[in-house]
């Protein structure tokens, strides 16, 4: 008797045929994590092991008055992990397969196995993402949208940076905070009066390849020792909104800061520009987790 039941083993073996192109027998599936949105399982089978998520809704819904659905959130991360992988920069899961099967979508990667970190992992993590970034293209922006969490990200091409961050990252993330009853229309209006400080706050920098969602719980530690990146929320945007998003939770070793600097150096000041950036993320939480995180956007909003 297996934990899972006859029915997830078969749809295991069934999307891993889809994937393959062979027929598939599932030996074991452990249980990951799960929520309100994804279910995910290390899957051992006849053909190696593989980190399985899936869903029973195939598209997201933004809270938004019109009620839009947009589809395919599976599809938007493999996009956005074979971007990264094929910079061949760090450790990134390859794409097995995605698509729907049964009422449910799902996403079928390569497992990492995981350890404790090495020596000079730090320092190997804060060079790769230089790297990382040093990839460009000449708008901000990505040719398809795509999700941060379980929120719609949109990524229209964009030439002016300062247009794309705040019509495109902060605007969209305000507005839906306030259709909630989340966030205070003198606290979006003041949001609203940011746009003409930016060009005076953030300086002038290319467009950089980011992973998105840069937080500790998306840096997998390899059975190596070295760094991988995993749920990525991909786009070419400000550098520094990166590296700022590492900082708004922690868990990263000034060895990391220390080498990128040397690697690709920050302009003046990036301490004072963290808190600016991370209103999105900032915003993202608002929005997904609640009115908890309101007042961090509220201080730094404070004085415009």
């Amino acid at each position: 008797m297996n934990f899972w039941g006859d029915e997830q083993f078969s749809f295991f073996e069934s999307i891993l045929f889809q994937a393959l192109g062979q027929s598939v027998q599932v030996i074991e599936a452990q249980f990951l994590s799960g929520g309100n949105v994804n279910m995910t399982a290390q899957v051992f089978s006849s053909e190696g092991v593989f980190f399985v998520k899936w869903s029973h809704n195939g598209h997201y819904t933004t809270p938004e008055p019109d009620g839009m659905a947009y589809p395919a959130p599976f599809e938007a991360e493999a996009r956005g992990l074979d971007l990264l992988r094929q910079t061949d920069v760090l450790l990134i899961p390859q794409v097995i397969g995605y698509g729907e099967h049964s009422g449910k979508s799902y996403l079928i990667l390569e497992y990492i196995d995981t350890g404790k970190p090495g020596p000079g992992y730090w320092e190997a993590l804060g060079r790769a993402l230089a790297e990382l970034h040093s990839h460009t293209q000449p708008l901000f922006g990505l040719a398809t949208d795509n999700y941060i969490g379980s929120l719609f990200q949109r990524n229209t091409p964009t030439a002016n940076g300062y247009d794309f961050f705040f019509e495109q990252r902060l605007l969209p993330q305000a507005g839906m905070a306030l259709y909630k009853g989340l966030l205070s229309k003198p606290t979006y209006d003041t949001l609203l009066r940011l746009r003409t400080h930016l060009p005076s706050l953030i300086p002038t920098d290319r467009p950089a390849l980011l992973h998105g969602d840069l937080w500790s719980g998306n840096v997998l530690v390899t059975e190596a020792g070295t760094p991988a990146l995993i749920d990525p929320a991909v786009y070419y945007g400000f550098r520094e909104a990166e590296l700022a998003f590492t900082k708004l939770f922690g868990g990263f070793d000034q060895r990391f800061y220390d080498v990128y600097d040397e690697a690709f150096p920050l302009e003046p000041g990036f301490d004072e520009r963290v808190a600016l950036y991370n209103l999105y993320p900032l915003l993202v939480h608002v929005n997904l987790f609640g009115s908890g995180y309101v007042s961090g956007v509220e201080r730094i909003l404070k004085g415009f």
